[in-house]
């Protein structure tokens, strides 16, 4: 079956207002940057974001949290985005900050049709007992917090320890984005962006990815695929130029052996170095 469609607006015309969104990438490193524009140039909005973080004020999720579109984000951390932490600190934006290691878990189960699982992560905290900030007031009062959760003692190895029991989480779509694909939607991430992409991939109803080089079905080794086809509904080609369009966070420099001095630096640019496989 070919998943194929023709631009990324296609691709993405009909996720409706208030859907639910797992979105790929950590920071803005393997982000569907091109899904999340054409996302919001069809005006989508009231969405409820899932992903790591927010990435930057103007890239990824950032361009639709600066314009108003997200309601709410289920994320680790608030990141490098100053808009992020001032919508969410007026009231602006509902937040469930959640451990990283149990987002990615929450995903995972959500894709494997796993309804909830224990952690011993946030035992003791406000985590299990509830109580942490989801949305604030314009006047800095917290109007919604987290429920308490249920929480079981488990004969372990080392004693009866307790766990605080999550529930998995399933999107209404899954935005990623891929080093390669074929048109049957088996993918490959690069290096450092197979971070929450497998994840969202799995967890979305229905996922969309980006891939920056199209192969045909039979090109990709079954042993080199990352997410198989079955977690892919459709697929979006990027041109050369999209597919070269990645942006480096943090840029650093250091002198150059016999080179300029430390003052004037050399730009550090590896790929690897800065996370840039996707």
């Amino acid at each position: 079956m070919d998943k194929t469609y023709r631009t990324a607006g296609d691709a993405v015309e009909d996720i409706p207002n208030r859907a639910t969104i797992a979105v790929g990438g950590f920071g803005i490193c393997g982000i569907p940057s091109v899904l999340l524009k054409a996302l919001l140039d069809v005006g989508t909005t009231e969405l409820e974001a899932v992903s790591n973080n927010a990435g930057l004020d103007n890239a990824g999720l950032g361009m639709l949290l600066r314009a108003g579109r997200l309601r709410r984000m289920v994320a680790s951390y608030v990141g490098e985005n100053k808009e992020f932490a001032r919508q969410y600190l007026s009231g602006e934006l509902e937040v469930e900050l959640t451990p990283q290691g149990t987002l990615a878990e929450r995903m995972r189960a959500g894709g494997s049709g796993i309804p909830g699982f224990y952690t011993a992560t946030g035992v003791g905290t406000q985590v299990a007992e509830g109580g942490l900030p989801w949305k604030y007031d314009d006047s800095g009062n917290v109007i919604v917090a987290s429920p308490p959760k249920e929480t079981k003692v488990f004969a372990t190895a080392e004693g009866e320890k307790e766990y605080v029991l999550e529930e998995a989480i399933v999107a209404d779509f899954g935005l990623v984005r891929a080093w390669k694909g074929d048109r049957h939607g088996n993918l490959v991430y690069r290096q450092s962006s197979r971070n929450f992409n497998p994840l969202a991939a799995m967890c979305g109803r229905v996922t969309i990815a980006e891939v920056e080089e199209l192969v045909e079905p039979g090109e990709l080794d079954p042993n080199d695929v990352h997410t198989p086809g079955v977690y892919v509904q459709r697929v979006v080609a990027l041109t050369p130029e999209q597919a070269a369009d990645k942006r480096i966070e943090k840029t650093t420099t250091r002198p150059r052996p016999g080179g300029p001095s430390s003052t004037e630096g050399a730009l550090v640019d590896d790929a690897a170095t800065h996370g840039l496989g996707g």
